[in-house]
């Protein structure tokens, strides 16, 4: 009787492990799925293209000069 009662707590323990581990291995594919799914909708849409944004430096023909304590600053 001892040994029956073992043999059944054994099986029950086996089979909550079964479950756990198919339960792990479904959520790891439903995730990897949905960042599948996810990848590939951003991949697919793509990103537009910005257009390029120019800037001139004002040209100044006299170099500003000023001393802020520590040295002399040149500004060309």
């Amino acid at each position: 009787m001892q040994s029956l009662r073992s043999a059944v707590i054994a099986l029950a323990g086996l089979a909550f492990v079964g479950l756990a581990a198919a339960f792990a291995v479904s959520l790891t594919l439903v995730v990897g799925a949905l960042l599948t799914v996810t990848l590939g909708a951003r991949i697919l849409m793509g990103k537009t293209k910005r257009a390029p944004v120019y800037a001139r430096a004002k040209r100044r023909d006299d170099p500003r000069v000023w001393n802020d304590g520590k040295g002399t600053i040149i500004d060309l």
